[in-house]
């Protein structure tokens, strides 16, 4: 190409468009846009929405002994990997490292759906 280019030719040798959209680029706009919802989705799943007291409350309420200790983590469990609450309420027996009552809820921390209660007495 000479310095005396014509205007409507690009650095590439291809046609500029007057500033108006080309099929090209609203398809990498769409193709943004779906690649963007879909990340959010995923993140979404992944989130957690219910609390650590929230989870102690919920576990409670599925147990019917009242608890004098309570550990709770939060662990990654399956593939793709889903937060749970684990919440484990006992309450001391008469012996030392005993109890007279054990529960442990799982907890999905996202929907705060209780997933599973095993309980021992």
């Amino acid at each position: 190409m000479t310095p005396t280019a014509r205007a409507d030719v690009g650095r590439w040798g291809t046609k500029l468009t007057a500033g108006g959209p080309t099929w090209v680029r609203v398809g990498v706009i769409v193709a943004v846009l779906v690649l963007a919802f879909v990340v959010a989705q995923t993140c979404q799943k992944s989130s957690i929405r219910l609390d650590k007291n929230q989870a102690v409350a919920r576990a409670k309420d599925q147990v019917d002994f009242t608890p004098k200790q309570t550990q709770v983590r939060l662990l990654r469990q399956g593939v793709p990997s889903k937060p749970f609450w684990i919440v484990s309420l006992s309450r001391p027996g008469k012996a030392e490292g005993t109890f007279s009552a054990l529960a442990v809820v799982r907890i999905d921390a996202n929907t705060g759906k209780v997933e599973t209660v095993r309980e021992q007495r």
